[in-house]
């Protein structure tokens, strides 16, 4: 054991399991700088990279099913891969976007813990949130 508390050849991601993290490993590889080589690539090639992996981003985040998408924003949370976590909140907030709070409590299996009379009075005192005019 070394003195840090990890063992030796062992990472401690207490909040990520191997699934998420081969994700995030796989998101982090193809986001560095460069070639994969150690080679700075030209204006040109780095536009083309650019719009490549803008691609395969939208398909990586539209192929998760919403457990492995609630894992990936928590784990990019966790592990603090900003560009992963904007593009998982992103999509979480694309697919709840002019949802009732019904709709979005169904969709993520959200368990509604106001009782029908807290949840009135929640309505009525933020009416402004739940006008279909805005």
């Amino acid at each position: 054991m070394v003195e840090d508390g990890c063992t030796a050849g062992e990472i401690p991601i207490e909040n990520v399991d191997a699934l998420t993290l081969a994700k995030i490993i796989k998101w982090c590889m193809l986001h560095h700088d460069g070639d994969g080589k150690g080679h700075v690539l030209s204006e040109e090639k780095e536009k083309e990279k650019e719009k490549e992996l803008r691609k395969w981003e939208s398909d990586f985040i539209d192929e998760l099913n919403y457990d492995e998408l609630y894992f990936l924003l928590t784990g990019s949370n966790y592990m603090n891969v900003k560009e992963l976590l904007s593009c998982t909140a992103q999509k979480v907030a694309d697919m709840i976007k002019g949802k009732s709070p019904e709709k979005i409590r169904e969709m993520f299996n959200i368990q509604n813990d106001f009782s029908k009379e807290e949840e009135e009075s929640f309505r009525k005192e933020n009416q402004w949130a739940f006008d279909s005019s805005n």
